[in-house]
């Protein structure tokens, strides 16, 4: 059974709200992630670079989506020993929710993944297929 409670130990991530979508995280780094929406659905799209489709977990509860995975410091080609001026690319695992308003159904989401974004659409609820595929 889904949860609409936000999980122990989470955290608003980058204080992101808009219209009923509240984004909380688990961990020390999230993904930078773009929330909008087109005529047909919610889309989301992760930006995972350096990471492989196996390396991603999305679930769905209800209007809650999951997304979990891990960036590899290998993967990022970093040698061993040395001195950053800038580090901004994260590594480890990482995990944070994403509360959809009502009106959209998780349950029909599509996911892709390509050249580094996970990109989840979310069709508005109601609509049938064949209704999307007219527009």
């Amino acid at each position: 059974m889904a949860s609409n409670k936000i999980p122990s130990g989470a955290r608003l991530a980058s204080s992101l709200r808009f219209d009923g979508v509240t984004r909380f995280s688990e961990t020390s780094w999230t993904p930078n992630t773009d929330i909008f929406l087109d005529e047909e659905s919610l889309v989301i799209q992760v930006e995972v670079a350096g990471m492989r489709p196996e390396d991603l977990h999305i679930k769905a509860e209800g209007n809650r989506l999951c997304v979990t995975g891990s960036r590899s410091p290998e993967r990022l080609n970093r040698p061993a020993r040395c001195k950053f001026i800038v580090m901004e690319i994260h590594f480890g695992d990482f995990r944070f929710y994403i509360d959809l308003p009502k009106g959209y159904d998780l349950s029909r989401a599509d996911a892709k993944y390509h050249n580094g974004i996970l990109r989840v659409e979310a069709p508005i609820a109601g609509r049938s297929n064949s209704e999307e595929g007219k527009k």
